[in-house]
């Protein structure tokens, strides 16, 4: 994973680059986004490094995966991606992990996804941008899965797809670690 300053300047370069590719101002990026101004100057000028929560609004609306909005470097049209490039991008309170392990380019991009939720964790909430998709697979544990108010069991072996669009957040109530792949697919912005 790169450093903070190489992931702080790529945030900055890409920013400045999809807002420019779209004819964007930062207040329409904000509007687009929910992020504040604010944050998103002090993101373009490199002096913040953002949570996966920023930047999943941010990708959102600029609908690229999250992955795009990071990268340090330029890519080969084919890339095999070894383990070692995943980048953890949330960290659960008692050790879990979200990792980020490979993304497909606009539109329609997709992200994969490797989650750990350790006993008692949690994450999400909030609702991505309409026409969000996701999918998860559960291979050790049982995941707690809520959308849109409406608790899920998704044990291990089982999937699940949901709109990524409504309010979702993924859970462990039980005793055991969950371990889960997770992919989202991002709908194209809308000009």
């Amino acid at each position: 994973m790169p450093d903070v300053p190489d992931l702080s300047s790529a945030v900055a370069r890409t920013l400045q680059a999809l807002r420019t590719e779209r004819g964007w101002s930062l207040d329409q990026l904000a509007l687009r986004s929910g992020v504040s101004k604010g944050v998103l100057v002090a993101l373009e000028q490199g002096r913040s490094n953002p949570n996966l929560a920023t930047l999943a609004r941010i990708g959102d609306a600029f609908g690229v995966p999250v992955t795009r909005l990071v990268e340090v470097g330029g890519e080969p049209a084919v890339q095999i991606i070894s383990p070692a490039a995943g980048r953890v991008l949330w960290r659960g309170a008692a050790g879990g992990a979200g990792t980020i392990l490979a993304t497909t380019d606009p539109p329609w991009a997709a992200e994969l996804w490797r989650w750990e939720l350790r006993p008692g964790e949690t994450f999400g909430g909030e609702a991505h941008t309409p026409g969000t998709r996701e999918m998860v697979w559960v291979e050790r544990g049982t995941l707690t899965l809520t959308v849109g108010g409406e608790r899920h069991q998704v044990g291990a072996g089982h999937a699940a797809r949901f709109p990524g669009g409504r309010p979702h957040r993924y859970a462990n109530d039980g005793t055991e670690t969950v371990l889960l792949t997770m992919v989202v697919v991002i709908p194209p912005a809308q000009a």
